[in-house]
This record gives C-alpha cells, sequence and structure tokens, in this order.
C-alpha cells in the first residue's frame, strides 16, 4: 500500500502495525509483545545487524515503546500506561546504538606543516603534535573543543559530527564518556524528535499511544480524530482531505475535524493578543502552536517565557470545540509531532486531548484495520481557510497573522521573525539580548515546519510539493463570515 524512503521506516512500521493488531483485538500482554519480533524478523538470515538475534532484540524494545512501556532490558515492572505529564517521550534504544566510533576532530590532507603551527598553539590540552610532517592530533587527549578547527589557516581540520547529536536544536542529544553510547539530557530535551529522525541505525524512538486507541476503536467507542494540516503532503498530490476524512471513518472514528479550523480562530485571537502586547509597550512576542519551540524556551531560556503567546495551539482549540458539542467523546489528534504528545498532557490540555497519535503510527492503524485511504471516496471538505492550512509549513503562521492584521486595518506594524530548526537558538539569544530584528517570532523546532516532523512517513521536499498542491482554501475573512467565532464562542483560548 505505501512505499518507504527507507528500510528503517518500514521496519517501524511493521512494529507498529503488529502492536496494533494485538490492541485491536485486545490481545496486548507481556507474552504477546515478545513474540512480536518473531512476526516482524522471520527466519535465521539477519537483514539489518550482526545476526538475527540481535535484530530481535532490538524489534522487542521497539515494540515495548509502541505498546506503551519503556525499552532496554526486562523493565517489564510497571504496568501499561498513559504518557504523563512531564515524561519523556523521545528514548535511545541502548541496543540498536552504533556507539558511533568516529573522532570529531581529524586532521586531513590539505595540511601545510605550516611554521606557524596555529592548530598546535591554540590547543590549550597538547592534543596536537607534529608527526611526518603534518599536523596529528592525539584523540586520547583531544577535548574536542574546536580550537584547532578554528585556528588553522588553511581549514585542513576537519570536524565530523555524529547525526544525532548534529541535529539537535537544543544540545539534549549527548554522548556517554564510558562507552560511546547516545543519551539524552532529558532536563533541555523537547521532545521534537530530530535525533530520532536523524538517526541512521534506528536507535531513538518516541513513546507510542497506539494501543489505546487501537483497543477503542476495536470496541467502537466514539473518538474524533483532530487531524494536522501537514496531514495532505504524506500521501501524495492524489490525496485530499474528502478521502482522508472517509478513511477515519473507515476505521471508526465519528468524524474528522482538520486542525486548520482551530488554527483560523487562534489566528484571530492571537493577532488581536499581539496588537495588545504592541500596544502596551512589549517588545516581541512568540507563537504558540509549536509545543517543541515554546518547551524550548520554559527549558533554556526562561527569563522570555513571559514572551510566549498566551493562545492555546490549534490542536486544543479544535479539541475544545469538539469537547463542547461532545463532552464524552475521546478526541485523538493526529499528526507529525512527537512533541504534541507531550503537550497534550500539559496542565490545561490534558481534558481536551485524550491521544496523539503520528502519521507513522495512523498509517499502522490504517494497515491493522484493513483500511486503503487511496480507495475511499471523494468529498468536497471545505472547514478551513488556505492560511489556517498553511500552519504545515514554516511561515504558515506568519502568513496567517499578516493576512489577518491586513484585513483588520490594524495599525500596529507587523515584524515577524520565522526561524526553524537549529536557528531557533541563535535567535532566542538575539531576543535575550535585545537584538531581535523584528516583534513577532515564529518559531519551528522542525527544520522547515511541521512537514519535516519526526513523525511523517515521506522526505520533506515529496512532501512539500502535495502539501502546497492540495491544501487550497478560502481567506480567513471569508471563513469567519461562516460565524466560525459563533462556534467558538464559549470556549476557552488561553493557555492555563
Amino acid at each position: 500500500m505505501f512505499q518507504f524512503e527507507t528500510q528503517l521506516k518500514k521496519l517501524k512500521h511493521e512494529v507498529l502495525t503488529e502492536v496494533a493488531k494485538l490492541a485491536k483485538k485486545d490481545e496486548i500482554s507481556l507474552e504477546s509483545i515478545e513474540k512480536v519480533p518473531y512476526e516482524v524478523i522471520k527466519g535465521d538470515k539477519a537483514q539489518y545487524r550482526c545476526c538475527v538475534y540481535k535484530e530481535r532484540a532490538i524489534v522487542l524494545e521497539r515494540a515495548k515503546l509502541a505498546a506503551g512501556y519503556l525499552a532496554n532490558g526486562d523493565n517489564f515492572d510497571t504496568e501499561l500506561i498513559d504518557i504523563r505529564p512531564d515524561e519523556q517521550i523521545i528514548y535511545i534504544i541502548e541496543a540498536a546504538c552504533d556507539r558511533c566510533p568516529i573522532d570529531k576532530f581529524n586532521v586531513t590532507d590539505s595540511c601545510r606543516n605550516c611554521l606557524a603551527h596555529r592548530c598546535k598553539e591554540a590547543c590549550n590540552f597538547g592534543a596536537i603534535t607534529i608527526v611526518g610532517g603534518r599536523a596529528y592530533i592525539n584523540q586520547e587527549l583531544c577535548k574536542e573543543c574546536g580550537m584547532c578547527k578554528r585556528a588553522c589557516p588553511y581549514d585542513a581540520i576537519s570536524e565530523v559530527m555524529r547525526p544525532c547529536k548534529r541535529s539537535c536544536p537544543t544540545g539534549a542529544l549527548d554522548i556517554n564518556e564510558e562507552d560511546r553510547r547516545a543519551m539524552i539530557k532529558e532536563e533541555i530535551c523537547v521532545n521534537c524528535g530530530s535525533c530520532m529522525r536523524s538517526c541512521p541505525f534506528g536507535a531513538i524512538s518516541d513513546k507510542s499511544l497506539i494501543v489505546p486507541v487501537a483497543k477503542r476503536l476495536g470496541r467502537h467507542r466514539k473518538m474524533y480524530a483532530v487531524v494536522a494540516p501537514a496531514i495532505t503532503g504524506q500521501f501524495g498530490p492524489t490525496m485530499n482531505y474528502g478521502k482522508i476524512r472517509n478513511a477515519f471513518k473507515a476505521l471508526g472514528f465519528e468524524d474528522m475535524v482538520e486542525a486548520a479550523l482551530g488554527a483560523d480562530v487562534v489566528t484571530v485571537h492571537e493577532s488581536n493578543e499581539f496588537v495588545e502586547r504592541m500596544e502596551r509597550g512589549d517588545k516581541y512576542m512568540t507563537n504558540s502552536c509549536c509545543p517543541g519551540f515554546l518547551s524550548f524556551i520554559e527549558k533554556t531560556n526562561s527569563t522570555e517565557k513571559d514572551r510566549i503567546s498566551g493562545t492555546v495551539s490549534p490542536m486544543v482549540a479544535t479539541a475544545r470545540y469538539i469537547k463542547s458539542k461532545e463532552p464524552d467523546a475521546k478526541v485523538v489528534f493526529v499528526g507529525p509531532c512527537t512533541a504534541k504528545k507531550g503537550e497534550a498532557v500539559r496542565l490545561g490540555v490534558s481534558e481536551a486531548v485524550d491521544y496523539v497519535l503520528t502519521f507513522e503510527e495512523l498509517l499502522a492503524l490504517f494497515e491493522a484495520f484493513d483500511v486503503n485511504p487511496f480507495e475511499m471516496e471523494d468529498e468536497n471538505v471545505n472547514d478551513a481557510s488556505i492560511f489556517g492550512r498553511g500552519f504545515g509549513m514554516a511561515g504558515g503562521l506568519t502568513a496567517a497573522i499578516k493576512n489577518y492584521v491586513s484585513d483588520s486595518g490594524c495599525k500596529v506594524e507587523f515584524k515577524p521573525v520565522q526561524v526553524s530548526g537549529l536557528d531557533c537558538k541563535k535567535t532566542m539569544n538575539l531576543a535575550k539580548m535585545g537584538k531581535l530584528p523584528g516583534n513577532f517570532i515564529e518559531g519551528m523546532m522542525c527544520e522547515g515546519g511541521c512537514i519535516n516532523g519526526a513523525g511523517t512517513i515521506v522526505p520533506p521536499l515529496r512532501a512539500r510539493g502535495a502539501f502546497t498542491k492540495i491544501n487550497n482554501g478560502t481567506t480567513i475573512k471569508a471563513v469567519l463570515k461562516n460565524n466560525i467565532l459563533n462556534d467558538f464562542e464559549d470556549i476557552n483560548l488561553e493557555r492555563e
């Protein structure tokens, strides 16, 4: 049904699918989870690792995370639980970590054995000597400070960093000095999943909530799906909101509601909040729709947390809207974001959003329940504006606020600064120093926005093309004329 970008994506899908099948039949147990590796890795010939036994050991750890347990070792001592407040979402699968035996700094053939030996003079640890007419780095003495690389006039010293560590926008991915295994500093991890997406060995994975969702679908319980705008880019240009909605109904959901609907309302609320803050003299405001960026400010830039918008995210706004109509129904948010799993259990949010699934987990549900979204009937779905649907890409929120502020005739100047991925850290440093070249920060922890989230199923370039082609709609002004604000009139759009 689906062509996967890499074998890692395919392997993770197979594990999630097997766990979802067990949950659908309400057969989740420690014994059944231990059988998953034999369903996924068949035969005695290894495909990915040194031996089939190691492959199955790693698959077992993946299956445990997929079922809601924690990975690594025989830690089945806790009952199956949902994600709790402040719980870590991203975990290192220790058995899968290659421990990347690479040296960060190495002297290349570009070394000219110059007389100045600036690299040697720059090293404060005596790690550089001249051997055989060129500089040599003693890796046992090297502290990986980078002073030698910066000092070399020929750029003859290369820097190689682990992909997981290089991709982490907060510096939370570190290396254990004893065994070189990757480790996560939970105190500054924002669960964005950048390391998970970057690790070529699949040694990093996220805890899943696919089991309780599959169980409820199997029991035909009332649930609504709130779907992130980025979903349209995940299934190619032939997919649209109508087919996606019917696919959710075929799974057993009561209905599917676009998170873009909440994004339109959030745009209005956040725009008005921005105007109020600027009129009272605030220097700048940040968005609050990206939970990774919000956590990044709270954990590493706490002096700036008052600058975060007090408006809820589109996910929360849409979920509260559904609960106002169907208070007994469960709401499942489906998107590309692992950090949303943490947002859903924050104070003031957990009463609205019951579960969060990624697109990877949705695809596993489709297969477990024998639903082919490409074969669904089409229907016209035009609930949200093109700007609300644009939240899925970096710059989408900025475009929406700019459109609304312009249409409303507001005289406050809107000067946005759009950043994503690794640039978030630099921009927040500028903001703290009072050197921000604008008055509004749109921050997305995933490079390029949600279409490059850790829970996506296609490469960002392919997703971008389909996303841009499919996401049409009306203006925010036109959506508001459909009395959408009346539907949200009694809904609290403030973060608590």
